[in-house]
């Protein structure tokens, strides 16, 4: 679990955990957590019960494009994260964050929402989004190295009659934008014109936080609704504000509106140094994060 040091001059420590989305995922994730835990071993045997698959089964043996259906993705790096969470010692966040999907692992973190409750609701999420991505061909593309965020949302606008928009805002020069595949493709040629030369289609097939996924973003909505909300012990900062949020009927609005909003990871991550952190922890598959953490620090 890297740690990452910000530069701070209050005298406390003020730990953030943050949680990684989708992407993170790798083959025989969660194998070595299984073997090494009882709880672990109880996490995955209640996963596999909630979900009525073998979800435990395919993020072991199972092949890379077996992880990479969304309704075994996001509940497979939800599970990683959350049992990662429950196994470290003394683990008491002052804040938390989760990128996109990362955002339901953080919720069980400040005891926001218990784990059964955040995994039926993320596999409602998988299996909403992946009806929603069928709808209409759509897609994401990365771009790096470009003057400024305004730049790209005003080629991203002067699309009429796609629809095309900023999605992710990683870290300072690297956003990603969302939309039709058509509108994309536009925005992309608009983008090389602009002589900004790194602009990568990326492989998935989904417009994630855009407008495309409003059915999506409705029926989650239903099951977020439906859902106890605790009083969390820390504060979260949602992508779709980037703020920190205490109250569960605010953290609910801003869940079902991370469906169509874009993730402010680069404006969270500010605005939790801001707010005192001094030291994140990144928690999950991988260390994307981590990397994006070092960038947004400067």
């Amino acid at each position: 679990m890297p740690l990452l040091p910000t530069v701070n001059c209050q005298p406390s420590t003020m730990k953030a955990y943050v949680f990684p989305g989708q992407g993170s995922q790798f083959k025989g994730m969660g194998k070595d957590l299984f073997e090494q835990s009882d709880v672990a071993k109880q996490l995955f045997a209640r996963a596999d019960e909630i979900l009525g698959f073998s979800i435990s089964q395919i993020m072991f043996e199972g092949s890379d494009e077996e992880l990479k259906q969304t309704k075994v993705t996001q509940p497979a790096v939800f599970l990683h994260s959350v049992i990662s969470f429950s196994l470290l010692e003394n683990a008491k966040p002052d804040m938390v964050a989760g990128h996109s999907l990362g955002e339901f692992s953080a919720l069980v973190a400040n005891q926001t929402l218990s784990f059964e409750d955040a995994l039926k609701l993320v596999s409602v999420r998988a299996l909403a989004m992946q009806k929603a991505c069928e709808i209409i061909p759509s897609t994401m593309a990365a771009v790096l190295n470009y003057e400024s965020e305004e730049q790209i949302e005003k080629i991203c606008a002067e699309i009429k009659d796609e629809i095309v928009v900023a999605a992710n805002y990683n870290a300072p020069g690297q956003l990603v934008i969302s939309g039709s595949v058509k509108g994309v493709d536009e925005a992309m040629e608009k983008i090389k014109a602009a002589r900004i030369r790194k602009v990568i289609k990326l492989p998935v097939g989904g417009a994630f936080h855009s407008p495309l996924m409003e059915p999506a973003r409705q029926e989650l909505a239903q099951a977020i609704h439906q859902m106890k909300f605790a009083n969390p012990s820390c504060p979260i900062y949602q992508n779709a504000t980037a703020q920190a949020e205490t109250s569960p009927e605010k953290i609910k609005e801003n869940l079902v509106a991370q469906l169509t909003s874009p993730v402010r990871w680069t404006q969270s991550v500010k605005q939790m140094m801001a707010d005192g952190a001094t030291e994140f922890i990144e928690v999950g598959p991988g260390n994307v994060l981590q990397g994006l953490i070092r960038k947004i620090q400067g």
